[in-house]
């Protein structure tokens, strides 16, 4: 073990681990790893201030940890996170509204219609190709789709 590590004050190991753990959830969010970063890093304030055994401050983190994530999972059943956008990730819903025009005919109620610069496979009443239809919705990766 290098001696630096050895020779290392607790308090900045807790600190590092802190700093660690909130870089870590910037690489992998899920509104977790910053609840345990900021509980080591006040376990590394506290034994900056209070000379602590190794066990006492691992004690604290845990203690420091439950709180952090018990309160944070209540204060967010409370105050929910919501958008002004609810299809921001579901691309099949943001082309609700759209007029779309269709490339493979419509028959036995599945066929294709142009999106962009690519085609989706859609369902609705039978239409030839090249007509004109309006999505009315999104079942999964499938647009559901009416006479313009």
């Amino acid at each position: 073990m290098p001696d630096w590590l050895t020779n290392m004050e607790p308090h900045w190991a807790w600190l590092s681990l802190g700093v660690l753990l909130a870089a870590a959830e910037i690489v992998a969010p899920g509104f977790f790893l910053i609840w345990l970063g900021a509980a080591a890093i006040a376990t590394g304030a506290i034994a900056w201030v209070v000379p602590l055994t190794i066990p006492v401050q691992l004690g604290i983190f845990a203690i420091l940890s439950f709180v952090a994530l018990y309160g944070a999972r209540r204060w967010l059943k409370a105050n929910p996170i919501t958008t002004t956008d609810p299809h921001l990730n579901l691309r099949g819903g943001r082309l609700v509204g759209e007029v779309l025009t269709i490339t493979k005919a419509i028959e036995d109620g599945r066929g294709r219609a142009k999106v962009g610069d690519g085609e989706w496979p859609v369902r609705g009443p039978d239409a030839a190709e090249g007509t004109k239809v309006r999505v009315v919705s999104a079942d999964g990766g499938v647009l559901v789709v009416e006479a313009a």
